[in-house]
Parts: structure tokens; C-alpha cells; sequence
């Protein structure tokens, strides 16, 4: 094999197979990127897999004056194509597997594995059609509907998944870790049948990731068989392995009962609970909400031998007063994943969940349960209130 390489424009798809790829395995061929060429093309097909996800990609930037397939061990090799000392660069592969690189007047040897080595990866000829959807709407959906799930949790295995559900014409992404659910929802013009999988979050993320640099109304089209889904955009396809396991059914607890509604600014409302965040994150992390009917909205948390915060935003609100604690990291994780100037969040008594929506829209659901206050607490709230008038 011998190609001739232009890097900014290779490595855009060297990186996301880079991704793909498992250095902590004991197979060689998992720590490498299987580059296949074709005499005479202008690119090539670079594929990479850890078992749980796996990605087949066009590199362009490429000449190809002799085709082969090889896979180059990252460790070296890829170091070695990023700081190559020139913009264009050729590697020249031996029968024996044996590389050499040639940057200018500059000479790097290296040994390679051999394609035998490299494990097939799946086809997604045998799927079926799961969904089509634009790289905008797809990006909203998992950044929405993937954040109350928590990465790295085995068990259960919902705990570190996401549900893609496709029912009705509608697309739903769910995900809970049993203190909060997020639920994203599109309707769409073209869906196969009713199906839904579970998917690993750190698939999802790695998704969320490489469309982040794609055109926003570029099409993405989404398979899926009986092991897998598969992402196909722009000469790309991604495939993450599904997780063999339930997931609640969440339906049950989107309880439509609520005592207190209250309208307010996301922006100022994130301002403020980072403000509290830097005085509770290393003792409870828990933030008090009092909403008035006066149209204010006070936030308080403290912290034994550290200080004390107290908020007041201007909020529309209606129903019942209410005091209510929650984990302000979680208020603040569905918070930023909201898409959305305006945030109505209603409330269901001081122990009930809270849920939180767009106003006048129902695409996106973030539903949070409060932290129990004790009586010392609201003792401790009764006097800081008295101290501060």
C-alpha cells in the first residue's frame, strides 16, 4: 500500500474512528484503524470498533497510488499523522506490514497489523428503516433526552441507556437514573414500524459529538436489527450494540396533577443556582425554592462553616406558595440541556415530583423529585428570614 495524505482534510475522519477504537483491550487490532485503499481513488475507508460500537467512515484528502487494506495502531501511528512536521505526507506499507512515513526530508519507520487481524464488523444491509431525521432535530433530542441517565451505571443496565422509542409516527428519547427522567419527542415524516431499543449513553454522546459539526439540516437516516442500530450521515456509518434489558415504563409516573405553576426566565434561573452551587457543592448541594405569590421566586443554600446564599428572581406564577429543596446539580443539568428562553416548571405539593416543559409545547419533559425537608431545616429557614428583614 502507498498513499499520499493531506492532513487537515484526513484527519477530520481519522479522529472519529479514532473514537472508536479500545486501547484498554488485549487484541491489537482494536487499538488500530483498518484503512482500506482502493488503487487510483482519492479516498479511503477507515473502520474502528471497541465491540459495543463500531464506525466505518470516507477520509478524503487522500491519493492512492497503491491500494491495500492495513490497520495502523494509533498509539504510533496516529501520533505520528498529527504532528507530522508537513501538510501533505505519504505512507508506504511493505507486503510485510513493515511502514514507513516520508514528512519532507523527514523519515519515520513503523510495524503495522494485518487486516486478517481486524474483526468484521456489522453490516447494515440486513436492517431495517428505525427513522429519518435532520442532524439539528437528532442533536435537540439526545442533548434533551439522555441527561437524566448516568453514564457508567451497569446496573441496572437502563441506568446507563437511553430508551429510542418510535411509535405512532412520533420519536421519543428517555432516559432516568430513579431520581429524575428526561423525555425528548419529534413527530416524524418517515419512520419504519413501531420499535423501540436501548442504547448505551456513551454511544449516544459519542453520536451527539460527531454530528455537532455537521450541517444542521443534514439527513440522517437510522437502521436497526436485532443487535444493533446503526447511524448512517454523510459517507459515515456508526453503529452501537443494544442493551438486552427492560426499561421502566415511565408512562406511569407522568402524572398531570400539579398544585403550583411557575414561569420563569432559564437564563437568570441557571445565573442564580450556579451562584448558590459554588457555596452547597462540597456539603449538600441542596438549594430551597420559595415561590411566592407576590410573583418572586427566593433560593437559598448553605453550608456549616463555609457561608450562605439567598437569590430573588422576578417569576409569573400561580397556585399555591410552596417550599420545596431539591439537588441543585440536577436542576441545573435539565436546565442547561432545556432549549428555550422561558422554563414552566409546575409543581405537585412540597414532597411531589417537578416536572419541567416548554411553555405552550410538549416536545420535552424533565421531571425531578424534591429532597425531603426536615424540620430543622425549615426552623433554619424561618430564622434566616426573620434575620434578614
Amino acid at each position: 500500500m502507498k498513499i499520499e495524505i493531506e492532513k487537515s482534510s484526513f484527519m477530520k475522519s481519522w479522529q472519529i474512528a479514532e473514537r472508536a477504537t479500545s486501547t484498554k483491550s488485549t487484541i491489537n487490532s482494536l487499538a488500530g484503524i483498518l484503512c482500506k485503499a482502493t488503487d487510483n481513488s482519492s479516498e479511503v475507508t477507515l473502520e474502528a470498533t471497541d465491540l459495543k460500537t463500531s464506525v466505518k467512515c470516507k477520509a478524503s484528502g487522500v491519493i492512492v497510488h497503491d491500494g491495500g487494506d492495513i490497520v495502523f495502531p494509533i498509539k504510533v501511528v496516529g501520533e505520528l499523522f498529527k504532528k507530522a512536521p508537513t501538510q501533505t505526507f505519504t505512507v508506504d506499507i511493505t507486503k510485510e506490514g513493515r511502514g514507513t512515513l516520508l514528512s519532507g526530508r523527514n523519515r519515520y519507520r513503523f510495524t503495522t497489523y494485518a487486516s486478517e487481524e481486524f474483526p468484521h464488523l456489522p453490516s447494515s444491509e440486513a436492517a431495517n428503516l428505525f427513522f429519518d431525521i435532520k442532524v439539528d432535530e437528532l442533536s435537540r433530542m439526545l442533548s434533551e433526552g439522555t441527561v437524566a441517565g448516568s453514564i457508567g451505571e451497569e446496573f441496572p443496565k437502563y441506568l446507563g441507556a437511553a430508551l429510542i422509542q418510535v411509535k405512532d409516527g412520533e420519536l421519543r428519547v428517555v432516559s432516568t437514573d430513579g431520581r429524575r427522567l428526561s423525555l425528548s419527542k419529534s413527530v416524524l415524516e418517515e419512520t419504519g414500524d413501531d420499535t423501540e431499543v436501548l442504547l448505551p449513553l456513551s454511544g449516544l454522546k459519542e453520536i451527539q459529538r460527531i454530528i455537532s459539526s455537521l450541517e444542521k439540516d443534514a439527513p440522517v437516516r437510522v437502521m436497526v436489527d436485532n443487535s444493533l442500530v446503526y447511524f448512517q450521515i454523510e459517507g459515515l456509518e456508526f453503529s452501537i450494540r443494544r442493551i438486552e434489558s427492560s426499561f421502566p415504563n415511565y408512562e406511569k409516573i407522568l402524572s398531570p396533577q400539579n398544585t403550583t405553576n411557575m414561569n420563569v426566565a432559564r437564563s437568570d434561573l441557571v445565573s442564580a443556582l450556579e451562584r448558590v452551587d459554588i457555596l452547597v457543592k462540597d456539603y449538600s448541594r441542596m438549594v430551597v425554592m420559595k415561590i411566592s405569590p407576590k410573583g418572586e421566586l427566593h433560593l437559598s443554600g448553605r453550608a456549616p462553616e463555609i457561608g450562605e446564599a439567598r437569590e430573588v428572581l422576578d417569576a409569573e406564577m400561580d397556585g399555591e406558595p410552596l417550599v420545596i429543596a431539591f439537588n441543585v446539580g440536577y436542576l441545573l443539568d435539565g436546565l442547561k440541556a432545556f432549549q428555550g428562553e422561558k422554563v414552566l416548571m409546575n409543581f405537585n405539593g412540597p414532597e411531589g415530583q417537578m416536572t419541567m416543559i416548554r411553555p405552550g409545547e410538549d416536545n420535552f419533559l424533565y421531571m425531578l423529585m424534591p429532597i425531603k425537608l426536615t424540620d430543622s431545616d425549615l426552623k433554619s429557614l424561618g430564622e434566616e428570614e426573620e434575620a434578614s428583614e
